[in-house]
C-alpha cells in the first residue's frame, strides 16, 4: 500500500514526468503561439493551457491526469488534434461537434498529459524524443511500418542503409523498459549491470494503468532482447531495470472497416 501511494504521488506531479517539448512555459513573451479552433472551448472547459510545439494547447482539463488517462483506457476521451492538421471538419464547425461528442457521458476531454502517458504505455513514439531525423526504422523498432514490397524495390528515402539493417543487425535498438524505484526520466543513464553506460532513455513516465515506472530508451543490441536486466541512474542512484516488451499495456484499438 505504501508503494502504491507513492506512486499516486508521482503521478498527482505529472507534469514533471511529461518531456521537455510537453513542459515549456508560456511566460516566455518571445513565443508566439497558434490557437487551434477550439481554444476558447478548452477555456470554458477549464483547460490548463501551455505552450507545445508553438501552439497554445490544454495539458489538462479538471479531472486530474491520472483519471484522465485512466477514463481514456475504460472508455472514451476527445483529444484536440487540429495543431497537426488532422481536422476533417470546418473551424466554424470543430465547437459544436465537439459539444455534440461530449453529450455522451462516456466522453470527456483530455490533453496532453493524459495522452503522453498513455502513448507511452502503448509502446508508441514521440517525434524529437524517442526518434529524430538521424533514427532509423529499424533502430527505433519500426520495421513494421515497412511492407515487403517496398523491402523488395527499395524505393524509399534511405533504403540503402535500412534494408541491410532489416536482413543483419543495428548497433542500437529502442526498448521498453520496467524500472523499479523513482520514476526515470528522458535523458537518465542506462547501465549494464556491470555499470558501463550502454544509452539512455528517451521517455519515461510512471503507468497509471500498471503502477509501475515503464520508460522507453536505446541500447546495444545485443542488450535490447525481453528479458534482460539493466540499471538507470535517476539522481545519480542506481536502480534496476528489465527489458519489457512493448506495449506495456495491451492495445485495443478500434480500426474502421
Amino acid at each position: 500500500m505504501q508503494r502504491a501511494g507513492s506512486m499516486m504521488s508521482h503521478l498527482g506531479s505529472c507534469l514533471q514526468a511529461l518531456p521537455s517539448a510537453l513542459r515549456r512555459s508560456l511566460s516566455s513573451a518571445q513565443d508566439v503561439l497558434r490557437r487551434t479552433p477550439l481554444y476558447d472551448f478548452h477555456l470554458a472547459h477549464g483547460g490548463k493551457m501551455v505552450a507545445f510545439a508553438g501552439w497554445n494547447l490544454p495539458v489538462q482539463y479538471r479531472d486530474s491526469h491520472v483519471d484522465s488517462h485512466l477514463h481514456t483506457r475504460r472508455h472514451c476521451s476527445l483529444f484536440d488534434v487540429s495543431h497537426m492538421l488532422q481536422i476533417s471538419v470546418l473551424a466554424a464547425e470543430a465547437v459544436r461537434l465537439a459539444t455534440a461528442l461530449l453529450e455522451n457521458p462516456e466522453v470527456k476531454l483530455a490533453g496532453l498529459a493524459a495522452r503522453d502517458s498513455l502513448r507511452l504505455e502503448a509502446g508508441l513514439c514521440l517525434y524529437g524524443n524517442d526518434i529524430d531525423e538521424h533514427t532509423t526504422p529499424v533502430e527505433g523498432s519500426l520495421s513494421w511500418t515497412l511492407g515487403k514490397r517496398r523491402r523488395a524495390a527499395m524505393d524509399f528515402p534511405g533504403a540503402s542503409v535500412i534494408v541491410p539493417q532489416l536482413k543483419g543487425k543495428v548497433q542500437r535498438r529502442r526498448v521498453g523498459l520496467m524500472c523499479e524505484g523513482a520514476p526515470v526520466r528522458a535523458h537518465n543513464p542506462i547501465l549494464s549491470m556491470e555499470g558501463t553506460v550502454l544509452g539512455a532513455v528517451t521517455s519515461g513516465c510512471p503507468s497509471p494503468c500498471l503502477k509501475k515506472n515503464v520508460a522507453m530508451g536505446y541500447v546495444p543490441y545485443e542488450y535490447s532482447q525481453p528479458g534482460t536486466l539493466l540499471l538507470v541512474e535517476v539522481r545519480r542512484k542506481q536502480q534496476m531495470a528489465m527489458v519489457s516488451k512493448m506495449p506495456f499495456v495491451p492495445t485495443n484499438y478500434y480500426i474502421l472497416k
